[in-house]
């Protein structure tokens, strides 16, 4: 990794709720909301958004693990604005807490932890699981 990355660093991600984001299984919307998939993804999204500067053109980042904690509904064309923020640095692992607020104030907390490893090696670990 380049240095400079440092616990307290955050950074911001605004979404607009489209309808492709609501809550739905096998194409049935059963709540025409934010769903909790898509908010883990964008979870997901602006924590990677922290490494990416940091990254040396031969790493790669992978999610090692996802908690969700979906607080609050948001209606379809709400705005949320989803902040990670670096919790813990160890080695190569990056540990990001986010907060999801809408206009109607807090949706969602979660946590992301992503390893930071050589592209080398993710291909390795990949052309070991396939078939």
């Amino acid at each position: 990794m380049k240095p400079g990355m440092e616990v307290g660093m955050e950074e911001t991600l605004k979404i607009i709720v489209t309808k492709d984001m609501f809550a739905a299984f096998e194409g049935e919307v059963i709540h025409p909301v934010y769903s909790t998939v898509a908010m883990t993804y964008h979870m997901e999204w602006v924590s990677r958004k922290i490494i990416l500067p940091y990254l040396e053109s031969h790493e790669e980042g992978m999610g090692a693990s996802v908690e969700v904690k979906h607080i609050s509904p948001s209606l379809y064309g709400s705005e949320v604005t989803l902040t990670a923020t670096i919790t813990e640095l160890h080695d190569n692992m990056v540990l990001t807490e986010i907060d999801a607020h809408s206009n109607l104030g807090l949706i969602g907390k979660g946590k992301v932890k992503q390893v930071i490893l050589p592209k080398e090696t993710i291909s390795n670990m990949l052309k070991a699981v396939s078939p």
